[in-house]
């Protein structure tokens, strides 16, 4: 079998390398602000002069595309103190720069303030953008006029790059929908036609990721899917890409094929326009939409130019336009795949059928080109994206044409049709989400292997070396977690603790506000099922991440302190219980569990608690020799009830807050205090709490600061 690279032409390869030239000037414009636009200057400068005139092109993408750099640097930077009218009550109306994005406890999105009222009256006001933390379902979309109140704070942040002065905690919130003549407004009834047509399956996660195909829309796919189509190498699908561009333009085509030539540029042109309003210009939705009509203009003009050019041409003139662009992930991902499944588009030209061929061609491609941006900005890549994308890609395809087509003609059939395929990519998904990850030398061996394909006389000494390889950087399910350990997981503001045993026998303590990271952290421990889960109370940073546990891993059984205050995820954690069949138990003060050489003994709650917190489970733990003590988020009460509890190590209670009392955390403190704790705006650690426990002779460790914190007894 032979296999070979396809290059561009001498025209891409001067497209190409006019976009290199954009990338790098706009880069340093972003880095470096306006020295580097001065540099740019001079070497524009030195380069015509030495080129006699004719370095004109070049120089003058540099040196534009430095400026939009920096540019870009100005707006990306913080947004100076503005004068706000903070208060209990403050109404802001305006137009909403974003759709509502999932938050801390529910969402949040930017407005453009038009208009304030603080209690005389609603003025004109035309400040700096706001942040609004609203509830769930606000219904507010991009472009709609929004009126908010609630307490306004002179906040100043970035959210999801974008700046912002302050931030309302909302009341009230109503919307009035956008102009539905506009562009914008037309996207949001497309949006808002997919959206209602997928509620009728509710919380179903394939109508979520169905949403993500056709718009972009993945807020309500629980974050361990989107986990699980990471690990798997399936995330791309729903970033919206060039594939969703060529479906949308394929489908349009054929509304717009009665009109004439000149007409259907026309029409295709806008139809773009109105898929990137659609999908909220997606940085890779851009680049896509900017090569097609490139295309298109080129076709109806009667010119010729190659994809090749077209991508390089896109890239300048993106950057030219938008300097932010060039250190966005999205957007380098996007395009460095695109230039792998041009290059790779015939890597397999003998293989049979050819869409086999053709499919795996530019999957193997696209990986092979965004693999060294994939270890940058997340430090691993699917070993089996090849295969995953050769299963899902077809299926996504289908799914999105049959889905677009049956919420946009109102044919429900075609629409849970749609729904069952998205379903099948998320079981590829979850399937191959706990496959092996590689670094950076497991990419080295896994490319050696590829050489197989077209070296056969080194194929023995390749196999060997490539199977060590891999063996030796991949983490996958057959690896088991060593212990005896005590590890203290950095899930952000919250909790979530593993014990392992010497002979590998696992007890997780709470799962975390974030069911994405705990997964992966518990991957990337080798935990490939748990003896145990204790929640010791069900309060959304200790509870959310065991759904997803639960749900992905076998458990042998969960202990909860039995509160009488409970959430949507507590109870969605008892569900999955019950269809697993996993055992539930409320153990009372006494209650001793040998897993192994662990022994766990339950000393609190002593009673019946008002606050959750007080009502935690309290477990000592029997480590190899090494006492470690898991109070939960128990406060001053409970703690003065409990009396010391002396052990050689301590999670220390609730993020290390003040309510705690000094003098128990002085008592059980040993020669280890944990601190599980994330950026939060309560205080969290208290510094009396540091200082008490430091007093005490306990070394003090953050997790936010030292990230996850692993205890092994001597």
């Amino acid at each position: 079998m032979t296999s070979r690279l396809r290059l561009p032409d001498p025209v891409g390869r001067l497209a190409l390398g006019g976009a290199a030239l954009a990338w790098g000037g706009a880069a340093a414009g972003r880095l470096w602000g306006v020295p580097a636009l001065l540099a740019a200057l001079s070497m524009a400068a030195l380069l015509v002069g030495i080129r006699r005139g004719r370095g004109w092109g070049p120089a003058v993408i540099a040196v534009a595309a430095c400026l939009s750099g920096v540019t870009a640097a100005g707006r990306e930077g913080p947004l100076p103190a503005a004068q706000l009218p903070e208060g209990p009550l403050v109404a802001i109306s305006g137009v909403a720069a974003t759709d509502p994005r999932p938050g801390r406890g529910g969402e949040w999105f930017l407005i453009h303030p038009q208009a304030v009222e603080s209690g005389e009256g609603p003025t004109p006001w035309s400040g700096p953008a706001l942040l609004v933390e609203t509830g769930q379902g606000s219904g507010v979309a991009a472009g709609a006029h929004v009126e908010v109140a609630g307490r306004l704070v002179a906040e100043p942040g970035r959210a999801a790059g974008d700046a912002y002065s302050g931030r309302l905690r909302a009341r009230t919130v109503e919307t009035v929908p956008a102009d539905t003549a506009s562009l914008l407004g037309v996207a949001n009834l497309v949006r808002a036609r997919v959206e209602s047509g997928l509620a009728a399956f509710g919380p179903r996660p394939a109508a979520a990721l169905l949403s993500g195909f056709l718009i972009g829309d993945v807020r309500r796919l629980p974050s361990a899917d989107l986990e699980a189509m990471r690990r798997a190498g399936l995330s791309h699908v729903v970033a919206v890409s060039g594939s969703n561009v060529a479906l949308f333009l394929g489908l349009w085509w054929v509304v717009i094929g009665p009109l004439g030539r000149r007409w259907r540029t026309v029409g295709g042109l806008t139809g773009l326009a109105l898929f990137v309003a659609i999908t909220r210009w997606e940085p890779s939705v851009l680049r896509a939409a900017a090569m097609a009509a490139l295309l298109l203009v080129a076709r109806a003009a009667g010119w010729s130019i190659s994809s090749w050019t077209a991508l390089g041409a896109a890239v300048t003139a993106l950057l030219l336009v938008s300097g932010e662009l060039a250190g966005d992930a999205g957007f380098q991902l996007s395009v460095a795949a695109t230039l792998g499944v041009m290059a790779g588009s015939a890597l397999f030209p003998e293989l049979r059928p050819r869409w086999v061929a053709t499919t795996l061609s530019a999957t193997v491609g696209a990986q092979v080109a965004v693999a060294p941006l994939l270890l940058f900005h997340f430090g691993s890549l699917p070993l089996a994206a090849p295969l995953t994308n050769l299963v899902g890609l077809p299926v996504v395809a289908l799914a999105t044409s049959i889905g677009g087509i049956g919420l946009l003609a109102g044919l429900a059939p075609l629409v849970v049709v749609a729904v069952e395929l998205a379903d099948a990519v998320l079981f590829v998904a979850r399937l191959a989400s706990p496959w092996p990850q590689l670094g950076v030398i497991g990419l080295v061996g896994a490319l050696l292997g590829g050489l197989l394909v077209t070296r056969p006389g080194l194929r023995p000494l390749l196999a060997l070396a490539t199977a060590a390889t891999v063996a030796v950087v991949t983490v996958g399910p057959g690896r088991s977690p060593t212990g005896p350990a005590a590890v203290f997981f950095d899930v952000g503001q919250g909790d979530a603790s593993l014990l392992v045993g010497t002979d590998g026998a696992v007890v997780l303590i709470d799962g975390g506000p974030d069911p994405a990271l705990i997964l992966s952290k518990l991957a990337g421990r080798g935990v490939a099922r748990i003896d145990l889960v204790i929640l010791s109370h069900p309060h959304q940073d200790h509870v959310a991440g065991l759904v997803a546990v639960t749900e992905r891993l076998p458990v042998g059984r969960i202990w909860h302190p039995g509160s009488r205050e409970s959430g949507d995820a507590f109870h969605q954690l008892m569900n999955r219980a019950a269809l697993n069949d996993i055992p539930v138990e409320v153990p009372p003060v006494g209650t001793i569990a040998r897993l192994g050489d662990l022994e766990l003994v339950v000393v609190g709650p002593l009673r019946r608690y008002q606050s959750p917190n007080d009502q935690s489970l309290v477990v000592l733990v029997d480590l190899a020799g090494t006492t470690v003590l898991f109070p939960g988020d128990i406060e001053s009460l409970a703690q003065g009830e409990l009396g010391p509890l002396p052990a050689d190590v301590m999670k220390v209670p609730h993020q290390g807050s003040a309510t705690s009392d000094l003098g128990w955390l002085q008592a059980s403190a040993g020669r280890l205090a944990v601190v599980s704790v994330g950026p939060n705006d309560f205080g969290h650690p208290s510094p009396e709490v540091i200082a008490a426990l430091e007093a005490a002779g306990a070394e003090v460790l953050r997790t936010d600061r030292r990230g996850d914190v692993v205890h092994r007894p001597r």
